[in-house]
């Protein structure tokens, strides 16, 4: 099965696609480490970077949610999404017959990974937090696919698709419910997923170019996802409440494992990179992180520069294989938009990742790249002109960056 051609079909063609999808033989497994993962992925990952890396805001002030609770709200939102998609396929499933339908619990899984499909890509608009209310859209044409999915795979009476498909929809809205709940006991205490020296995957392209992503490390986390996924099928055949809750949580606390685990540029070779004068202003400020303490895929390190009234901030951070995400999604998001007061911009060059945003008054300016390799390198300066901070960014040796291992934590 191929994922960009599912999902292609699936959203063009979704008569045809279910018909398809209603006689292949497969498992959860498969269904999740091949298709749910990977799409999962786009919302939670697009998600922290619109919110923690870009921000958002308006009259001049932008907001960002800081960067340690972006991740672990990153991390939080991937895991439950995961969890609930498996819950809805066991609400398809039990609902089968009151309408007419057939109880199956693998093709009621498919019903609800791949009805998703819209919804999940959808997430690509949290890149920039202004357009998020567009993914409500794509939310909206998911339970079109999930209409038309329905009769097919759970032969379920067609006069009865549109009452079917709304009780899923209700049950569906009381689960979102149950898991931002859920959601909130994380979220206050607060990876190299697609890492491996294989050849890419999945290869998305975009106007800038083609974007790869690596994925040989999936294959490893899907293995230890393959155990939990064979508890949760057998938990769906006991029919009872205990055992499916202890197997949706162990599946949780695998994908939260896939995640968790994972390595980083050494925290010392980013303060490494960190000059001792940037534009001729002094270092005033050092502050280096290391996420490995708090058992997260990350690396960070920051200075602050200034003189005659000129602050400039720069940061370097690593946030493992999921930096490849991030090469991904930011390259989809490509585009500009200006108005009387700032102007920003997102574009690819040389392989990397551009992003600048500046007030026109001359008041604040900044501007990120994404290295092949996924760090993300951010400069952003008060009373400064944006022209000014990419000739502070050439000052950074990013082709260094660019070439430091992934050799563990630091």
């Amino acid at each position: 099965m191929n994922l960009i051609e599912r999902a292609k079909r699936i959203l063009l063609q979704p008569k045809d696609a279910w018909i398809a999808i209603d006689a292949e033989r497969t498992d959860a497994a498969t269904l999740f480490t091949r298709y749910a993962m990977i799409l999962a992925a786009i919302p939670a990952v697009c998600g922290f970077i619109g919110m923690s890396l870009i921000g958002f805001g308006g009259f001049g002030v932008t907001i960002r949610v800081p960067f340690v609770s972006g991740l672990v709200n990153m991390v939080v939102s991937y895991v439950l999404s995961l969890a609930g998609i498996f819950v809805l396929g066991l609400l398809i499933d039990a609902l089968a017959p009151t309408f007419g339908g057939q109880k199956n619990a693998i093709q009621a899984l498919k019903v609800a990974v791949y009805a998703s499909t819209a919804a999940l890509l959808g997430g690509i608009f949290s890149l920039l937090p202004a357009l998020a209310m567009l993914g409500l859209l794509a939310a909206v044409y998911s339970i079109y696919l999930l209409y038309t999915g329905l009769p097919v795979l759970m032969k379920s009476a067609p006069e009865k698709s549109v009452a079917y498909t709304a009780v899923v929809i209700v049950a569906a809205i009381v689960l979102g419910v149950v898991i931002g709940a859920v959601s909130t006991l994380f979220l206050p205490r607060g990876g190299a997923m697609f890492g491996g020296a294989a050849a890419p995957a999945v290869t998305l392209n975009t106007p800038g170019g083609k974007v790869s992503i690596d994925t040989a490390g999936l294959e490893a986390a899907g293995k230890r996802m393959e155990e939990a996924a064979r508890k949760m099928e057998e938990a769906q055949k006991s029919q009872d409440p205990a055992v499916i809750a202890a197997a949706a949580g162990n599946a949780a606390k695998a994908a939260a494992g896939a995640l968790g685990g994972g390595e980083v540029v050494a925290a010392q070779s980013l303060k490494a990179a960190l000059p001792e004068k940037l534009g001729g202003m002094p270092r005033t400020g050092l502050e280096v992180q290391d996420g490995a303490a708090l058992g997260l895929p990350t690396s960070q390190a920051s200075a602050q520069y200034g003189s005659d009234g000129k602050e400039v901030r720069l940061e370097i951070v690593d946030i493992g294989g999921l930096g490849q995400m991030a090469v991904m999604a930011m390259g989809m998001g490509q585009g500009e938009k200006e108005d009387s007061t700032s102007a920003e911009k997102t574009w690819q060059e040389g392989g990397r990742t551009l992003h600048q945003r500046y007030e026109k008054d001359g008041s604040h300016a900044e501007f990120k790249t994404i290295l092949k390799n996924g760090l993300v390198v951010s400069i952003e300066g008060d009373q400064i002109g944006v022209k000014e901070l990419r000739g502070m960014m050439s000052q950074v040796d990013l082709g260094g960056l660019e070439s430091l291992q992934r050799k563990g934590k630091s």
